[in-house]
């Protein structure tokens, strides 16, 4: 890469003004469910992977201020266009479309602890670096339909987006550490080639 490294921690204030930008705009919600009041909706869907889809519990609340210091009352979710279709080409996995309220619903970009959420920080960092190819794994398909609301509601223009195959283990299940699995470096250092590591995992 060119230049050095640069921290998330230290860009925060680029979240900020990135989440004020939506805030402003309408685009965001103050929500105070916990993860147990979405898991136990009895109305809240699941995506294919098995996460529930937010069940719109706190749409209706206006939108406050948030406050200069992190608070434990409240996530902020971006309210998705309900029944839109999300489409955009893959360059593995070809054309894509995820439609906003039933493959996905409303979703966190700032965290009551004060930190953004995942969705919102990589788009503002990708942006700020002028990312032109993102590649990842495939797992990560249905977040970029989420991400591709957050580009157009900031004015930012999205990369190209190729998302690979999963490495799998015998079980089929993906390779995780939540599963257990050993990294390709804890393998590498227990004397496995990489031979060995093609033949005893496949690629899904």
């Amino acid at each position: 890469w060119e230049g050095e490294p640069v921290d998330q921690s230290a860009r925060l204030a680029h979240y900020r003004r990135a989440f004020e930008q939506l805030r402003d705009n309408g685009y965001l919600f103050p929500c105070t469910c916990s993860r147990k009041d979405i898991q136990e909706a009895a109305s809240a869907p699941h995506t294919e992977d098995g996460e529930p889809i937010y069940p719109g519990n706190c749409r209706t609340k206006n939108p406050l201020t948030l406050p200069s210091e992190p608070t434990t009352t409240a996530n902020w979710r971006f309210q998705v266009p309900v029944g839109e279709a999300i489409e955009f080409e893959d360059g593995h996995c070809g054309s894509q479309c995820f439609v906003a309220g039933d493959d996905f619903g409303d979703f966190p970009v700032w965290q009551k602890d004060g930190m953004p959420a995942y969705q919102l920080a990589v788009v503002v960092d990708d942006a700020a670096m002028e990312i032109t190819e993102v590649v990842r794994g495939e797992d990560l398909l249905l977040s970029t339909a989420r991400q591709l609301l957050l580009y157009r509601a900031l004015g930012l223009n999205p990369p190209n987006f190729y998302h690979c195959p999963l490495m799998t283990d015998e079980k089929g299940r993906r390779l995780a550490k939540r599963n257990d699995t050993l990294s390709l470096r804890a393998l590498r250092k227990s004397g496995h080639d990489p031979v060995e590591v093609q033949g005893k995992w496949s690629i899904n």
